[in-house]
């Protein structure tokens, strides 16, 4: 049959799925095209990182200082037994193989359930006990913990037994061998996690911890290791996870992530550099961050190198938060990577007591309330804390009272024997006081909750002059006339309670209307103006001695003597030995402050 034109186009147009018109293609409606396929779903996976840092020796919600259970102005809540509920809690919600528990240092120093175990029964006594906290933590199931700077305090054994009694690694990348170069610790830990869709995501956690430890704790670490920085160790280290499969790097530093530094330039590295390690190394998904003392709930910070933003979260101390890294990873191209991670902060004192941790350290818990309640003197009067940021309190009089009378003694006989003793002392506590009538451990304790420990440097009255300088730096500048707000009147420039000395043993006035470095007036001592080449033995703390808080002259002063035992011991002993407190026979008014003259108070 001849061809037909027209049915040859119309059975092409049907057999291709495409009409001609005019001699140009055509393409068919919607509903004659042949079904797609749909697109395939990507796999994804999510899990969650739970944090905790600065958990300083805290179980149990309750304050030894006190006596009672623990509480703030802001009703906070403290202890591992409430992280363990909402552990436990978060565990239910996300399942127990989608999360991990990791912490940031400062855990076997800062209640006296802490000092209890390393000192009085100590953890590494033939036969000791196990550290409550190693034993609440392994009840819990911690991942992994970076070290901080108070893991040092009671000395290298103490901290390597407490390392042994944990079922989880103590990581600290920059805690190395002073001999050898090479941690002395674990740097990481890695963990699987396992996905419905095949390959595990493997997790790692860097750990690092502060650099002022060499500085802070040199009696425990010097010549046995050596702290270099976190940006150093992390740039190090990060590339080794990514190379050895970690799908998500996570570090957990103990150091704050203001950039800042109590040490001023005694050493090379920032104490408060987890914000530089987030701009500074790549390949950071999330830091932990410790150390500060301060809560941030999500912080995000720019890498520079690569654009992609790091989040960083600070729980609260103490255990009254805890982080939440909530990572979502998408599988491209064979690999898990990470699309998206926020972080956020749970309170505990939503959160009642788990009492299986309660119920396994209630024995240490009884021995250690009774401890703290032995009468040890008796006291004239009742002293307190409350007023001593801004006046010259007897209770902080006591505290330099007892130092000074111990540096006196020990230089007793001595080349520096004749020179006068001066002594400084901070404000740790608001709330501290010692009662009329019976003084325990727990009230003498109480005025110093740190392990610090005393010297005795040699200073010059220039020196002591702008060390005091220094300290006044603490008070906001505020102008003849004005009204005077005791709440608002210190901590200025965010300067804490322990970076304000008052000096014991001199007189002088603060003139708080002038700008800081100008404000120290009649500086004298036994009633003459003080020379500024006349040498004087100050009684300082361990921690000032060695630079912290950055004070000018009293780390590179001469040091005449040195002890180990703990000012907080050193005060307890001298009640014990005297039998009676009496603020008559130590505290006078020596410093006060005011405004062209006029006393503030």
């Amino acid at each position: 049959m001849p061809l037909n034109r027209r049915k040859f186009l119309g059975k092409s147009a049907a057999a291709t799925g495409v009409a001609l018109a005019g001699g140009v293609a055509v393409a068919p409606s919607a509903s004659a095209r042949a079904p797609q396929k749909p697109a395939k779903r990507k796999k994804r996976y999510s899990f969650t990182v739970m944090g905790t840092t600065d958990l300083h020796g805290n179980v149990f919600n309750w304050d030894y200082f006190t006596d009672k259970e623990f509480d703030d102005k802001d009703h906070n809540d403290v202890g591992l037994a409430k992280i363990s509920t909402l552990v436990n809690e978060i565990r239910e919600e996300r399942g127990r193989r989608n999360t991990l528990l990791i912490d940031a240092g400062d855990t076997i120093q800062g209640t006296q359930l802490s000092y209890y175990y390393a000192k009085i029964d100590p953890i590494t006594a033939a036969r000791g006990p196990v550290h409550p906290m190693a034993q609440a933590m392994n009840s819990i199931g911690y991942d992994a913990a970076a070290l901080g700077n108070h893991e040092f305090n009671y000395g290298i054994p103490v901290l390597r037994k407490f390392e042994e009694q944990c079922d989880f690694p103590l990581l600290g990348a920059n805690a190395l061998d002073a001999k050898t170069q090479k941690p002395a610790f674990p740097p990481y830990f890695m963990k699987r996690l396992r996905t419905p869709h095949g390959r595990d995501v493997k997790v790692a956690v860097l750990g690092l911890t502060n650099p002022g430890i060499a500085i802070w704790d040199k009696a425990n670490v010097q010549g046995k290791m050596t702290f270099p920085g976190l940006e150093e160790q992390a740039a190090k280290w990060v590339p080794k996870l990514r190379s050895m499969g970690a799908d998500v790097v996570i570090v957990s530093a103990h150091s704050g992530s203001s950039g800042t530094s109590s040490y001023g330039d005694q050493l090379p590295y920032i104490e408060n550099a987890a914000g530089l390690v987030a701009e500074q190394v790549p390949g950071i998904d999330a830091i932990l961050v410790g150390h500060a003392h301060t809560e941030i709930p999500e912080y995000f910070v720019q890498n520079k190198e690569t654009g992609k933003k790091v989040v960083l979260s600070e729980p609260l101390k103490w255990g009254q938060r805890l982080t939440l890294f909530d990572f979502d990873l998408v599988w491209a191209k064979g690999r898990w990577t990470v699309e998206k991670v926020g972080a956020k902060v749970l309170n505990s004192n939503t959160a009642a007591e788990d009492k299986k941790v309660t119920r396994l350290l209630a024995d240490e818990h009884k021995k250690v309330v009774a401890y703290v309640n032995q009468v040890i003197g008796t006291s004239t009067q009742a002293m307190s804390t409350a007023e001593g940021p801004y006046k010259d309190v007897a209770i902080i009089d006591l505290i330099s009272h007892v130092q000074a009378e111990t540096v006196k003694e020990a230089l007793k006989g001595g080349q520096y024997a004749a020179l006068p003793v001066l002594s400084q002392a901070s404000c740790f506590s608001r709330t501290a006081g010692i009662p009329a009538g019976e003084v325990t451990i727990k009230d003498a304790a109480g005025l110093y909750p740190f392990e610090n420990t005393l010297e005795a440097r040699l200073i010059t009255g220039a020196q002591l002059k702008e060390y005091l300088e220094f300290s006044a730096r603490y008070y906001v500048q505020t102008a003849a006339g004005a009204p005077v707000d005791p709440a608002k009147l210190t901590n200025a420039d965010n300067t804490p309670d322990y970076n304000y000395d008052a000096l014991y043993g001199v007189t002088y006035e603060i003139d708080i209307a002038k700008p800081a470095g100008s404000r120290i007036a009649k500086l004298s001592f036994g009633g003459l103006d003080i020379d500024p080449k006349a040498e004087f033995v100050l009684a300082v703390n361990n921690y000032r001695a060695s630079g912290g808080g950055n004070f000018p002259h009293v780390p590179a002063a001469k040091q005449l003597w040195a002890n180990s035992d703990e000012i907080r011991n050193t005060i307890i002993q001298w009640v014990q030995a005297k039998g009676t407190v009496d603020p008559a026979q130590f505290a006078s008014v020596d410093w006060k402050l005011t405004r062209d003259g006029t006393p503030v108070f």
